[in-house]
């Protein structure tokens, strides 16, 4: 189903930083008990899906050309995945925050991706115009005219 929601720059980005910080946070701990370590990681998973989903969301919207939106979201996950490479690279920085940092860079610049491939595949079946009605399946509803015909098709009563 597609989309009739407005474009957000702020909830793909919001989210993605979300689930990064969560990710890092999880790892990075210290003292914290397994517990928390392992709530965290969750909540981190739990991020994770809300960002694909969102993303999803935005990509399949119903308008019919790119935005400045669209850019938006697209480049702010190519910074996140440069900014998670940047945390990776470092020697001084713990080898599980390395691992997350690598692990974030490839899901963020495979978020990206994703973004653009499938806003692409929404812009290309989008109507041409607003005004345009989008593709039905073939199946006329009941009460209105076939179009073979001046008729109306009978509604059946259940």
């Amino acid at each position: 189903m597609e989309e009739r929601r407005s474009a957000r720059v702020g909830t793909v980005s919001g989210l993605a930083l979300l689930t990064g910080g969560m990710a890092v946070a999880a790892v990075a701990g210290g003292a914290q008990s397994i517990f928390a370590t392992v709530l965290l990681g969750l909540l981190a998973l739990g991020m994770g899906h809300a960002l694909l989903t969102e993303i999803h969301r935005q990509a399949r919207r119903r308008t019919a050309r790119w935005a400045a939106h669209d850019t938006a979201n697209a480049t702010l996950l190519a910074i996140w995945s440069a900014a998670a490479l940047g945390v990776a690279l470092p020697a001084v920085v713990p080898l599980r925050v390395r691992a997350v940092g690598l692990l974030l860079t490839f899901a963020y610049a495979l978020s990206s991706a994703y973004f653009v491939t499938e806003r692409r595949r929404s812009i290309s079946r989008a109507p041409a115009s607003p005004r345009e009605p989008a593709p039905t399946s073939g199946t006329p509803t009941p009460g209105a005219a076939h179009p073979d015909s001046t008729k109306p098709i009978p509604r059946h009563r259940d």
